[in-house]
C-alpha cells in the first residue's frame, strides 16, 4: 500500500508567510514594488524530487509577489543551502525542463526559483497576475485526458469524420 502524501499546506504558508515578511521587513520604499499586487501561492502539487535529495517530495507552483512571479520548487522538509544558494540547474517541472536558481532562507530552507516576471509592473491587478500564473502552470503540466465523445453519423458525414462503428 502507498502511503498518502503529506499536506503541501504546512510549506506552502510557510513560503508565503516568509515572503509576506520580506515585503514588510525589506521591500519598503523599492520603487519596482507594484502595490496592486500581494503575495501568493498558486496551484501548488507535489513534483519531481531533487536529484541530490533522493526520494524528497518537491512543491511546484508559481509564487507571485509585488516584485517578482517565479516557478518555484520547494522541499517537503526544510533542508540547508549545501552550497547549492546561486547555483543554476536544469530541473524537470511537470512536463517541461526549466533552469532554476537556488536559494536559502533559515525560515524556508532551500529552494529553488525560475523567473517569469520581474518587475510586476505590467500587472493592473492580483487576478490578471493570478491568471498569468495559471496560464504558465497550464503550459507546463499535461492537461487531464478526456474521453472523446461519439460523433452521429449525419454531423460526422458533414463535418467530414469516418462514421466507422458510429451509429446515428
Amino acid at each position: 500500500m502507498i502511503a498518502p502524501l503529506p499536506s503541501l499546506s504546512p510549506r506552502v504558508d510557510a513560503l508565503v508567510a516568509h515572503f509576506e515578511r520580506v515585503q514588510a521587513e525589506r521591500m519598503q520604499g523599492i520603487p519596482l514594488l507594484n502595490r496592486d499586487l500581494h503575495v501568493e501561492a498558486v496551484d501548488f502539487v507535489w513534483g519531481t524530487p531533487l536529484p541530490e535529495d533522493g526520494r524528497e517530495l518537491v512543491a511546484e507552483g508559481v509564487l507571485i509577489t509585488p516584485w517578482f512571479m517565479s516557478l518555484l520548487r520547494l522541499p517537503a522538509q526544510a533542508q540547508p543551502h549545501g552550497n547549492r544558494v546561486g547555483r543554476s540547474a536544469v530541473r524537470d517541472f511537470g512536463s517541461e525542463r526549466f533552469d532554476f536558481i537556488g536559494a536559502h532562507d533559515p525560515a524556508i530552507g532551500y529552494h529553488e526559483t525560475c523567473a517569469l516576471f520581474s518587475p510586476m509592473g505590467g500587472f493592473s491587478t492580483q487576478a490578471l497576475a493570478r491568471e498569468t500564473a495559471r496560464a504558465a502552470l497550464a503550459l507546463t503540466r499535461p492537461a487531464p485526458v478526456a474521453a472523446a465523445e461519439p460523433v452521429p453519423a449525419r454531423r460526422a458525414f458533414f463535418l467530414g469524420r469516418s462514421t466507422a462503428g458510429v451509429r446515428s
